[in-house]
């Protein structure tokens, strides 16, 4: 019976967000309840198949939550409500897998990744062209980018010295996957942010584009300088192949127009139906990835991939599911008790000093990072603290702070999945993907601060 349920949860999950979506719209509250009667054992048997990380966030998450729910004297009939509040996301964590795959269909991931094949003088240039399409591959494929960019990376410097080699590929691919997500709108943390502050994400747009591309030119600037006295030499195994610049550039350029495209319907199914950022990308994804498959004339291939892509990736959502229900529960009801007024206080107080309040904003995840806390779960309680804020400071350079702030982890992060996926792929010690790495978090989020402090 265990590993039936655990190789058929994706078959769970799917039922438990089509009823939710499907209430989106007829907005029934009998409904809302009977959806929390069924999340609440959804909940229990993904708590068993999560991992220890997970579990230990889930239960200090629950355990708090329900001692401030009795504390609250609300009526036990209100937890139903509670644990609903967060499926939204974990449909959109969902859907993601399916833009994954009409990229792959459309095999632009391998056209891309030939740009790191071609050629180099020295390993600063590499460093360049390793961040750049890392950077493009993430910002459609998210986390599968990853182990595509490294193993090419590791193919090309297998003659190099391991030390050298662990610490180019953790320094390109990590900066450049925190760097990608920033302005992506389908990263969950961002959208998070824009339904938190009420900002559209096209009022954030153009300031996280900046922001990236000021990133990007003063990381490569570091990378081409520190790696330029390496010469680089092509691995002797690899046969010699002749590739189309001119081919791959026009990919990338068909993959931002899609990208531009699927924004352009984002917006408008939002203006048609009302719905928030998070609901709206996750209703516009799976059609226009079809309809994209289709131009492409590769709707087979995506079908096929898109299917056994998303029910691997849903299959596997325990830790999600676990997180984002007993953070729902933990959020709505410290809103429900004076205990959200005292420590929202301190932070009324620095409001005064705007400058320190978005480097403790910074500087918390960051510390929250190093135990092993996923950003979604620290962004959660800070959003709860912050949202008072909004009516002495503009909330979009309080979101800038936020997506920021959260992103500049991803590279020292030393228990999140990227920094460990990443120490298996190399075989190197994830502290020392960390240390490597911290300089450049540190001046992302700082940074970032600036950036946000200016808006204010």
């Amino acid at each position: 019976m265990y590993y039936w349920i655990k190789h058929r949860f994706y078959i769970i999950y799917s039922f438990i967000m089509l009823v939710y979506l499907g209430n989106v719209f007829i907005g029934s509250e009998v409904l809302t309840y009977i959806i929390g009667v069924f999340t609440i054992p959804i909940f229990i048997l993904s708590f068993f198949h999560a991992s220890r990380l997970f579990k230990v966030l889930g239960s200090v998450f629950t355990i708090i939550g329900s001692m401030l729910f009795f504390q609250s004297g609300l009526p036990i009939r209100e937890v139903l409500p509670f644990v609903t509040t967060n499926l939204g996301l974990i449909s959109l964590l969902s859907v993601l897998p399916w833009m994954n795959s009409v990229v792959r269909a459309g095999r632009y991931d391998r056209r891309i990744n030939e740009l790191m094949k071609m050629n180099v003088s020295d390993l600063g240039k590499l460093y360049v062209r390793s961040t750049m399409t890392s950077f493009t591959l993430i910002s459609f494929i998210s986390m599968s980018g990853i182990p595509l960019t490294q193993g090419v990376l590791m193919e090309n410097l297998s003659h190099y010295s391991k030390k050298i080699r662990d610490v180019f590929i953790s320094q390109t691919t990590l900066r450049a996957f925190s760097m990608a997500l920033v302005w992506s709108p389908m990263e969950v943390l961002v959208a998070i942010t824009v339904d938190a502050t009420g900002v559209s994400y096209l009022t954030y747009l153009p300031w996280l584009v900046l922001f990236t591309f000021i990133m990007m030119m003063l990381d490569t600037a570091w990378g081409r300088r520190a790696y330029k006295e390496i010469p680089y030499e092509p691995a002797h195994n690899q046969p010699s192949k002749t590739f189309s610049l001119k081919g791959i550039i026009l990919n990338i350029v068909q993959l931002f127009v899609a990208l531009a495209l699927f924004l352009a319907f984002v917006v408008m199914f939002s203006n048609v139906t009302g719905l928030n950022f998070i609901l709206s990308v996750t209703f516009v994804i799976f059609p226009f990835t079809c309809l994209w498959s289709i131009v492409m004339k590769r709707w087979k291939s995506f079908i096929i991939i898109g299917w056994n892509t998303w029910k691997i990736r849903t299959n596997a959502m325990q830790n999600f599911f676990v997180l984002f229900v007993s953070l729902a529960f933990f959020s709505n009801t410290l809103n429900a008790t004076p205990l959200l007024g005292i420590i929202q206080y301190p932070f009324m107080i620095a409001s005064d000093y705007p400058l320190l309040l978005l480097f403790a904003i910074q500087f918390t995840y960051l510390f929250m990072s190093m135990f092993g806390i996923h950003p979604i779960a620290t962004i959660g309680i800070l959003i709860e603290i912050v949202t008072p804020l909004y009516e002495v400071m503009d909330p979009l350079g309080i979101g800038l702070a936020l997506i920021i702030g959260a992103l500049s982890t991803v590279s020292v992060s030393t228990y999140g999945v990227i920094v460990t996926m990443t120490s298996m792929n190399t075989g190197q010690n994830p502290y020392h993907i960390t240390l490597k790495n911290m300089p450049f978090a540190l001046v992302f989020g700082t940074l970032g601060t600036i950036f946000a402090y200016f808006l204010l």
